[in-house]
């Protein structure tokens, strides 16, 4: 096994362990949403902003995910990280920049990294932020039936 592989699996099991800033946030100011729950994985970023010399800052960021435990510990990381940016700023932090302290993403794991970059992207394209009533969980997203589904039974054996 590569050696910077296991480096980056296990700083993304330590994150995993204590993961940063992980659940809604009622009072955001944007919400980025990315994913699919036909694929099952899904992750949400909610943004509150501030004003600092004269400029609108990241004041808090969180996460709430589903699938990969990869994109749990980013989107840890990246939260952090996220803090005091500009909106400018963030839109120019590339996935491996948003792992943070986990290290350089390895090639069968960017997406995970992706999926993050693509929920911060969104939330600072302005995603809606409406009444947390009007806005569904991404549990409620889950369970959404995504189409027709077509069982086929085997013949028994």
């Amino acid at each position: 096994m590569n050696l910077v592989v296991s480096d980056f699996e296990e700083n993304v099991r330590k994150a995993l362990g204590q993961p940063q800033n992980q659940g809604e946030m009622t009072d955001a100011d944007s919400v980025g949403t990315v994913g699919s729950p036909d694929c099952g994985d899904m992750l949400r970023m909610w943004l509150k902003f501030t004003e600092k010399d004269g400029k609108k800052v990241i004041d808090r960021a969180t996460f709430q995910s589903f699938g990969c435990q990869t994109a749990i510990a980013v989107a840890s990381m990246a939260t952090e990280l996220l803090k005091g940016k500009t909106i400018e700023q963030a839109r120019a932090l590339s996935a491996q920049e948003l792992s943070g302290d986990l290290g350089a993403i390895p090639p069968m794991k960017i997406h995970c990294g992706q999926l993050v970059e693509g929920a911060l992207r969104h939330a600072l394209d302005g995603g809606a932020v409406e009444t947390k009533s009007a806005v569904p969980t991404l549990s409620d997203e889950m369970k959404q039936p995504a189409g027709k589904v077509k069982i086929n039974f085997l013949p028994p054996s």
